[in-house]
């Protein structure tokens, strides 16, 4: 049966509905999420007295948002009340303050967007869209002729593509970058909880990366909610096998958070990723972010996810990664059980950490007829 918010719309070719004017339309960017002039605000969701509740801030103090129990009802409530999410806020008020960093250190933060229902949650991301970012991957994959002399990998073409035609003018579309799959809303590990690595992986590595979160409006228009810091967990000795096998080397945990950067993206963006063993840092490094460091504006990037119509469901969220330039794999580190790892950037507010852990093992999986 149709949905009744697609009553009376066009479809396209997936059944979904065609923008009507003014709407977001995926030939033509991402005009809906433009978030230029947008008051800057962090958000974050915190358990207290055992409830989930919404913190704020836009300084040093967080206070709870009056009555509400997470930000993916208030930017549900934004979107059809046709405002924004900070109007939504100001108008429900803010109550007492909340200590979030001894709130993260007893476990008490959440991650900062869910789906009441896991399976409409997508994990998603790209990658070779920040400058330097091609080094690495071009290692991992390099050949050589027959002659011996380099052979120009996918990852060097995709990448020397995205510098072309990456950055097109607005309202229109430009090359398209790698695209993967990471999971669902069950893949998803909050701030200061353990990332697990399944016992069958080679490899268990962070990528410190910026998200764009998101939620499909009614009529199928995507809303972006904010940015937050992400570590996308990868089996990088999995990928550098075949590049084939990259699908799989995704299909693992990922963290975002602890808060959602509500506004407009720094366009440098200056941090820090770090692993420490035994509380001792034994790898740090700088990462750059935000379109100054990057092949592709962020524009693209949401165009060529959401043009699809099965990612323009109602009500469902997206996390979509932006992709990274730095990788501790790369410097020849390779993660331990028990390992923490850090991704911290000021805009951002609180840092990102998450341990590593290995998940036990298992007989392989039987399938049974019917």
């Amino acid at each position: 049966m149709r949905s009744r918010h697609l009553e009376g719309r066009n479809l396209d070719a997936d059944g979904m509905p065609l923008p009507r004017r003014g709407e977001f339309s995926p030939t033509a960017g991402i005009e809906a999420g433009e978030t230029k002039g947008v008051p800057e605000m962090l958000m974050s969701q915190i358990v207290v007295d055992g409830k989930a509740r919404v913190a704020v801030r836009d300084g040093e103090e967080a206070r709870l948002v009056n009555d509400a129990k997470s930000i993916y009802a208030l930017a549900l409530e934004a979107v059809r009340a046709g405002t924004t999410l900070a109007t939504v806020v100001a108008d429900r008020g803010l109550g007492e303050a909340v200590d979030l960093a001894a709130a993260y250190r007893s476990g008490h933060l959440l991650s900062p967007v869910r789906h009441p229902d896991p399976a409409h949650l997508h994990l998603t991301g790209t990658g070779l869209t920040h400058l330097g970012s091609a080094a690495t991957r071009d290692s991992m994959h390099k050949k050589l002729s027959t002659e011996g002399e380099e052979v120009l990998t996918d990852s060097m073409k995709m990448f020397r593509m995205g510098l072309e035609g990456g950055k097109p003018a607005h309202g229109q579309a430009g090359v398209q970058p790698e695209w993967f799959y990471k999971g669902n809303g069950n893949m998803v590990v909050d701030p200061g909880k353990p990332l697990v690595s399944p016992h069958f992986a080679l490899d268990a590595g962070e990528e410190p990366e910026i998200a764009g979160i998101y939620l499909v409006g009614d009529d199928g228009t995507p809303y972006r909610i904010g940015y937050a810091l992400a570590n996308e967990f990868s089996d990088h000795v999995t990928e550098r096998i075949n590049y084939l096998f990259l699908a799989h080397s995704k299909l693992r945990n990922a963290s975002f958070g602890p808060e959602i950067l509500v506004g407009d993206l720094p366009a440098d963006v200056r941090g820090t990723s770090r692993i420490l063993r035994a509380g001792k840092t034994i790898w740090e490094k700088p990462f750059l972010s935000g379109e100054a460091n990057m092949s592709h504006t962020i524009a693209n990037l949401e165009n060529h996810h959401f043009k699809y119509g099965v990612f323009r469901q109602p009500g469902d969220v997206h996390v979509h990664m932006f992709g990274t330039a730095t990788l501790s794999f790369a410097d020849g580190i390779k993660a331990e059980p028990g390992d923490m790892f850090e991704i911290e950037a000021e805009a951002f507010g609180l840092p990102l950490k998450n341990a590593l852990k290995v998940g036990r093992a298992s007989a392989p999986v039987i399938v049974r007829a019917l």
